[in-house]
C-alpha cells in the first residue's frame, strides 16, 4: 500500500469534513492518503440560483477534471450534488453509511405559518414542496455554504431558509432542536413531510474506471444498504430527467426485508404534484436487473409526469 491516495474534494468546511471522513476510513485500514481541495464554479458563483447556471454537475465538474488529468485520484461528493450520468471514465466506487435524510427547517424564532411568511432555499425542490403547503408564503433564492447561508439568514427579514439536516448535524451545529454556529443561533425543524432530494444525506467516492487499485480500497468502505437505496433513488431522478433542475423527490429506505420507495415530481410553483409510493422484497433488488426507482419514474410518467417535466423545461428556458 505505499502509493499515496490523493483525495479530491471542494474546500468548504462541510466537504473537507466529508473528505476527511473518507480519508480516515482509508488510514484505518492501512492507506496513504492525501487531501486534495479545488474551489467549483458552483462554489465561486453566488449570485444566481443553480438552476439559471445551465451546468449539469456544476459542484462535481471541476473534481471530474482533476481525476481525469491525474490531479487527484478520486473524489468525494455529497451524492445529491452528483448527476446521474458520470463522465465517461469515471465510476462510482463507494457510497458510504447514509446520514439523516430529511430537510430541516431553520428559524430565527417562533413562526406563525399562517400568516405570510418569507422562506429562503435554493432548491427548486423545497421551494415547490414548500409552496404547495404554504402557498400564501414567498421563498426567495438562498446560495452559499452552510455557514454563509446561516450568516444570511442571520442578517436578512426571513422567517427561515430549509437545509438539509445532515449537513447541519456534520458540522456538528445541531443539538436536539436549538441549531448554533459561529455566526447563527436559533431553532430547527425537521420536515418529515418534506421528501428529500434523491441520494440527499450520503456520500459517494468517485474514481477512474482503470484504476484498480483506488477501487479495490474504496469497495472495503462501501455501505451496501445506502447503494442499493441511492441507486434506486438516482434511477428514478435519472428516469424523469430531473438533474438540478425540476422539483424532484426520492426516498427509498429498507425495513425489516422491505423496500419502501417514495417519490414525487411537482411543478415549479408547487401548484401541481404528482407522487409515487412502493414496497418490495429486498432481496429482489440485490442485482443490476432490478429496476424499482426506473419503473416507478415510468408509472409517473405514464399518469400525467411527461407533460408536467414538458410544462418544466418549456418554464425553465
Amino acid at each position: 500500500m505505499s502509493k499515496v491516495i490523493r483525495i479530491g474534494t471542494r474546500d468548504s468546511q462541510l466537504a473537507l469534513w466529508q473528505a476527511t471522513t473518507v480519508k480516515d476510513k482509508l488510514e484505518k485500514l492501512g492507506y496513504k492518503t492525501e487531501l486534495v481541495p479545488v474551489k467549483s464554479t458552483g462554489d465561486l458563483v453566488l449570485d444566481k440560483p443553480l438552476y439559471e447556471m445551465g451546468i449539469t454537475g456544476i459542484f462535481t465538474k471541476t473534481l471530474d477534471v482533476a481525476m481525469l488529468n491525474g490531479t487527484v485520484n478520486i473524489a468525494v461528493h455529497s451524492m445529491k450534488d452528483v448527476p446521474t450520468a458520470l463522465p465517461k471514465g469515471i465510476v462510482q466506487a463507494a457510497v458510504l453509511n447514509r446520514a439523516a435524510t430529511e430537510d430541516i427547517l431553520v428559524t430565527k424564532g417562533k413562526i406563525d405559518y399562517e400568516k405570510p411568511c418569507t422562506i429562503a432555499t435554493g432548491s427548486l425542490r423545497r421551494k415547490a414542496q414548500w409552496l404547495s403547503r404554504y402557498p400564501h408564503h414567498t421563498v426567495v433564492d438562498l446560495r452559499g455554504n452552510v455557514q454563509t447561508r446561516l450568516q444570511k439568514l442571520q442578517e436578512n427579514n426571513w422567517q427561515g431558509a430549509i437545509f438539509a439536516k445532515a449537513g447541519l448535524e456534520r458540522l456538528g451545529y445541531v443539538n436536539d432542536d436549538k441549531i448554533e454556529s459561529p455566526s447563527f443561533e436559533g431553532t430547527g425543524e425537521s420536515l418529515e413531510w418534506m421528501l428529500p432530494a434523491p441520494a440527499q444525506g450520503a456520500m459517494v467516492v468517485a474514481a477512474l474506471e482503470t484504476d484498480a487499485f483506488c477501487k479495490a480500497a474504496l469497495l472495503k468502505i462501501n455501505d451496501q444498504e445506502t447503494e442499493i437505496c441511492t441507486r434506486i433513488e438516482r434511477d428514478f431522478l435519472r428516469t424523469l430527467e430531473g438533474g438540478c433542475t425540476a422539483p424532484i423527490g426520492a426516498l427509498a429506505e429498507i425495513v425489516g426485508d422491505q423496500i419502501q420507495f417514495k417519490g414525487c415530481l411537482f411543478s415549479l410553483n408547487g401548484k401541481e404534484k404528482l407522487e409515487i409510493a412502493a414496497s418490495t422484497t429486498l432481496s429482489l433488488l440485490i442485482g443490476e436487473n432490478q429496476k424499482l426507482g426506473e419503473e416507478k419514474a415510468k408509472e409517473l410518467l405514464k399518469t400525467g409526469g411527461s407533460k408536467l417535466m414538458a410544462a418544466i423545461k418549456a418554464e425553465m428556458k
